[in-house]
């Protein structure tokens, strides 16, 4: 069975309780987990989701779980921007990668336009909100099953 890697960033935990719901919605991260669990399951996959504030636990995690996975959906949160070892990490791992966002960062500040971890990316969705995560993982299935 296919399996796919789920991985949040910094304040993602803090989703549908006081991380802004008029940018990032209402619903939780574990909300979001439990509907990416339903899509998975539907779609014959499985999922592994894990969230960390700390950008050495993320990297742990791919390191960790690239052998034994499909592919990557990452929402990097505010690593997004600069964080050059999550990218080496995604880049390393030579997965089918695909980079969420729930608000459309190009819509917001200026800061937010730019993404180091896309480059090595196979895509990115940004704006949709939590179907965002659904969207990438139906493309990777998709990309991984048709390979």
């Amino acid at each position: 069975m296919l399996k796919f890697l789920i991985l949040s960033g910094p304040n993602l935990n803090m989703l549908g309780t006081t991380r802004e719901a008029a940018i990032y919605g209402t619903m939780t991260l574990a909300q979001i987990h439990d509907a990416i669990r339903q899509r998975a399951a539907a779609l014959g996959v499985s999922v592994e989701c894990f969230q960390s504030n700390h950008e050495g636990a993320l990297i742990d995690h791919i390191q960790q779980q690239r052998d034994s996975v499909a592919g990557i959906v990452i929402n990097p949160g505010a690593f997004t921007h600069y964080s050059y070892a999550i990218r080496d990490a995604v880049a390393d791992a030579k997965l089918p990668t695909i980079e969420v966002h729930l608000s459309n960062v190009y819509a917001r500040e200026e800061f937010r336009h730019h993404s180091v971890i896309a480059p090595v990316c196979r895509g990115q969705i940004a704006g949709l909100g939590w179907q965002g995560y659904i969207l990438a993982l139906e493309a990777l299935t998709t990309l991984a099953q048709n390979k």
